[in-house]
This record gives structure tokens, C-alpha cells and sequence, in this order.
């Protein structure tokens, strides 16, 4: 059995389901709770009694107990409080969705308000006591994976989402990244090969250049609100529009009974995929104006599904063509095809997929476990430096910073290998300044109103003098994680300048160790036979 502190796990964050990994005897190893389960609902379910369930148990309290029920919280994390994203959840999600602080999103649940950063959490602390049970011990280090197209902020949230499980993270890993790293795993493989990976919210579309023992990622591009979730709406609207037209009731007014057709569309998506056709059925789903108990009763065929959800597999395509074109490669160049996510088990995506890249996609990789596997293979190469596997990354957004009249001047470019610096001079604007702000963005746009703003940074302590005279030299930084760091210094007199970070939606240290108390306090339901962590020190 390997030392204490060299152990660490690999943790697939999904939007709908999760998934942990270890590398045993040379080999990642997916994982299985006590119930066999290898995936898990990324599900919290908060219980009366103070009690917790997260996961597959979880999952079925969406219908039961659906206001005190998160799910999809990944479509959420690291967003601000007025954007589209959040908008769309708060018109179909059960629970309650409210502001924070600084325009960020929180859940508010029995009267309690918790950050995102919380509710994933909830989940990786699952990952975690799944991981501490099969292994006996407890584990504190983990590789967590990120969809390739997260920001800043995204990615920020992320972590502190395993800083309060009470994880050291030791990388924020992309989706594709990893699972390029799993499949080229042991093979000796010299080949371009194209990760397109479609989840349950978000999708990501990756280039990589696998040589011997080199991962070099060469684009990368997303839509990270596009998933499987957004197959299952096409259906239930289309099962919602027929009932009213049947009965003159509308299924969508009534939060349980929404749940109740979101899980029929779910089971009817698989179900078409798997057998060509589905038969939905649900039982006594409401109540007309005179009391009678109706089913919903439906048959989706795979050319009526087909249909409904063409335009969302070609919105992928799109991406892939910006990933093409960022590589400045064609499809024809791509050598293997390796399809990542549930989604991508239908037909309609595989058979599309064969189209665009004329071959046909990889076999015998599993969807859903590949991403974790590849992240168990990225924590035990970062815990054992006699494995020689070398990964360059690329950060997938452009860095900019803002200029006068609400513009922005590119820093590093998007597709950029990570880590990187770059750094650039600033001056005063009048004379006697004491003060130098400088806004940080992230996306494709010289217009600020169409990026990402990620934070202010104010200078301060430099020499005061006439406009123009003072130099202040400020270096930006993209790390490893993908997260971005920015320092400044004066440059006549050496002086590095105080830094002050606004970021904006962000958790504070001070928050976080509040959440890290909390969280442990939290009593997750199932495994209160664990035993007792070790306390630090």
C-alpha cells in the first residue's frame, strides 16, 4: 500500500453525475460506493431533520422533496446573479435561487442560504467518503476536472468547492485534457486525436497532439450551456404542448409536475437511443377541473427525435469548427475520435459525429468514466515524479484588460499554452495620482459589456509624480490551473505595489473557512458508520 501522503484521487465534477477514480497497481480504477454505483448523481437533497443526501439516492428526492433539492449546480457556479444562465435556471429549477453578495448566486433551502462553491462541495465530500470507505483511510488530495471552456471565476469556484470538502487540490484538470490522458494511457500512440465531449450542461470540444509521454493540447472550444439537459427540455416541451392540447392544462405551471415530465424526458431520451423508440407513461401526472386523475401517455420514435434536437448537435459542430480553425486544422487531419459524456451513447450524436470527422469514433472507452480515470492518472503522475508524462494545456478564453470608453485591450490570447506571463507597462493619467485601477476580463470581445470581468485591481504605494512620469509595470499570469494572477510593481524604484483583488462573485478566505466549519459540521446521510476523520496536525 502506498505512504500515507502519497495517495491522491481523481474526481469527474459533473453536472449530472459524478464520478471518482485512484490509480491502483499502475492501473486508474474507477471507484464503487457501498451499492456497487460507479457514477453518482451531482445531487443535494437537504432533509427536515438537518440530515444530507447527495447522489443517486438524492436524485430521487427531486420529485418528493424538489424545492430543498439541488441539482445541475454546475450550470450555476461562478456566475453572476444577473446573467442569462442564471435567468433560465430560476424559470425551471424547483428550488429557490436568490442574490448574494457582489451580484454572485446563491441556493436558498429551508431557510438557509449557501454559495455554490457549498453545494459542490456537498458532492466532492461525497467523492471523497466513497474514495475513504474503499480505501479505509482517509484521502485529502485530489485532482478535480473542469469543463475546458470554464473562466476565471469558474474554475476559482471550483476550488474553493474542495478547499471546503476539506480536499487539497492539487490541479484543476479540463474535461477533455483528461480524458485524452486516460485513452492514451499505456498505448504508445503518436496521433491527433479530438476530444468531443458532451455532458449533461455543458460542452467542449478539445485538440490534442499525443506523443510519446507528451499531452499537448492544441485547441479548445465550448458552449458551456449546451448538454443533455437541454435534449431532455425538447422533449418535455414537446410532451407539455401536446398534453395542453389534449386537455387544455398546462403540465409546466405546476413545479412536480415539471419534475415529473423532466424525468420521463430523461428516461425517454435514453430509452429512444437505446431501443429506437420510446413509450413514455406517466401515471396520474394531475388533475382536471372536475377532479379526474389523468396519465400522460406518449410514444417518441428516433426520427421525431431526431428532429426535435437537430439544431442542438449541429450548434456543436460550430465549436468544432472554431477548434478546427484555432488549430489551423481541417477535420480531416484528426487521426481518432474520442466521445466523452451519456449524451454522446445516441445515435443521432454518433452518427454525426462519423459524418463531420468522416471516421468513425473510438470504442470500448466508457463515456462516463473516462474523464475521472484520466484525473487519477494526473494526481498520481503529480504525487510520483518518476512518471514521465508531460501535459501542456492551453487557456481557452482570451485575457484582456479594459480600456477608456468601455473597451478591452487583448493580454494573452485564447489557446494560449498554460502557464504563461505576460506583462505590460501602465503610466499615470494626471499628475499627484496615487492610485492606478485597472480591470481584468476574460473573452473574445474589445467591448468590456461582452466579457467576462473577473476583477478590479487597484495600485497603490508607487511614487507620486507629474502625469506620464511614473512607470508601473503589471504582469499578468495564467497558471496550470487556468486561473489568472495579477501583480504589479513600480519600476523605478523596485517597489512592488499593494494589490487589492475585487473579484467579483467570489468567495472571501474569510467565507470559505466559514463554509469549511460548516461543512464539517454538515451530517451526510449513509455514512455515519465512517470512521471519524483524523484531525489535522
Amino acid at each position: 500500500m502506498a505512504q500515507e501522503s502519497d495517495i491522491a484521487i481523481g474526481i469527474d465534477l459533473g453536472t449530472s453525475y459524478s464520478c471518482v477514480s485512484i490509480v491502483q497497481e499502475g492501473q486508474p480504477t474507477v471507484i464503487v460506493n457501498e451499492w456497487g454505483e460507479s457514477v453518482h448523481a451531482s445531487v443535494v437533497s437537504f432533509h427536515e431533520d438537518g440530515t444530507v443526501l447527495v447522489g443517486n439516492a438524492a436524485k430521487r428526492n427531486i420529485i418528493t422533496n424538489a424545492e430543498s433539492t439541488v441539482y445541475s449546480a454546475k450550470r450555476l457556479i461562478g456566475r453572476y446573479y444577473f446573467s442569462d444562465e442564471v435567468k433560465k435556471a430560476q424559470a425551471v429549477m424547483p428550488y429557490k435561487i436568490v442574490e448574494g453578495p457582489n451580484n454572485s448566486v446563491r441556493i436558498e433551502v429551508r431557510e438557509k442560504v449557501y454559495s455554490l462553491p457549498e453545494i459542490s462541495a456537498l458532492v466532492l465530500k461525497e467523492m471523497k467518503a466513497i474514495a475513504d470507505t474503499y480505501l479505509g483511510r482517509e484521502v485529502t488530495k485530489a485532482v478535480v476536472t473542469v469543463p475546458a471552456y470554464f473562466n476565471d471565476n469558474q474554475r476559482q469556484a471550483t476550488k474553493d468547492a474542495g478547499r471546503i470538502a476539506g480536499l487539497d487540490v492539487l490541479r484543476i484538470l479540463n474535461e477533455p485534457t483528461s480524458a485524452a490522458l486516460a485513452y492514451g494511457f499505456g498505448r504508445d500512440v503518436s496521433q491527433r486525436v479530438v476530444v468531443y465531449d458532451l455532458g449533461g450542461g455543458t460542452f467542449d470540444v478539445s485538440i490534442l497532439e499525443i506523443g510519446k509521454d507528451v499531452f499537448e493540447v492544441l485547441s479548445t472550444a465550448g458552449d458551456t450551456y449546451l448538454g443533455g439537459d437541454d435534449f431532455d427540455d425538447r422533449i418535455m416541451t414537446w410532451l407539455a404542448e401536446d398534453f395542453l392540447a389534449k386537455s387544455r392544462l398546462d403540465l409546466r405551471q405546476n413545479k412536480y409536475c415539471l419534475q415529473m415530465l423532466k424525468d420521463a424526458a430523461e428516461k425517454a431520451k435514453i430509452d429512444v437511443g437505446r431501443e429506437g423508440v420510446a413509450d413514455i407513461l406517466c401515471q396520474g401526472i394531475c388533475q382536471d377541473p372536475q377532479g379526474t386523475v389523468l396519465d400522460l401517455k406518449q410514444t417518441l420514435t428516433q426520427d421525431q427525435f431526431n428532429k426535435m434536437v437537430m439544431d442542438l448537435v449541429q450548434r456543436t459542430f460550430k465549436v468544432c469548427d472554431e477548434a478546427l480553425q484555432s488549430a489551423r486544422l481541417t477535420a480531416a487531419d484528426i487521426e481518432a475520435v474520442i466521445l466523452v459524456g451519456g449524451p454522446t451513447r445516441l445515435p443521432i450524436i454518433r452518427n454525426s459525429v462519423k459524418h463531420y470527422f468522416q471516421k468513425e469514433p473510438l470504442e470500448g472507452i466508457n463515456p462516463d468514466q473516462v474523464v475521472a480515470m484520466g484525473a487519477a492518472l494526473q494526481a498520481h503522475a503529480l504525487l510520483d515524479s518518476a512518471t514521465e508524462t508531460f501535459l501542456v494545456d492551453v487557456t481557452p478564453l482570451s485575457l484582456r484588460i479594459g480600456t477608456v470608453g468601455g473597451y478591452t485591450e487583448k493580454i494573452i490570447d485564447k489557446n494560449t499554452p498554460v502557464p504563461i506571463e505576460k506583462s505590460k507597462n501602465f503610466t499615470t493619467s494626471r499628475d499627484g495620482q496615487e492610485k492606478v485601477k485597472i480591470r481584468v476580463y476574460q473573452g473574445e470581445s474589445n467591448k468590456a459589456d461582452e466579457c467576462e470581468m473577473l476583477g478590479e485591481f487597484e495600485f497603490s504605494g508607487f511614487r507620486i509624480g507629474y502625469r506620464g512620469e511614473v512607470k508601473i509595470e503589471v504582469n499578468f499570469e495564467i497558471n496550470t490551473d487556468g486561473i489568472v494572477n495579477v501583480s504589479a510593481a513600480d519600476l523605478e524604484t523596485g517597489q512592488k505595489a499593494s494589490t487589492t483583488i475585487s473579484l467579483s462573485s467570489g468567495l472571501t478566505e474569510a467565507d470559505i473557512q466559514r463554509s469549511m466549519e460548516a461543512n464539517k459540521a454538515l451530517q451526510l446521510a449513509g455514512h455515519q458508520d465512517l470512521p471519524a476523520a483524523v484531525p489535522e496536525g
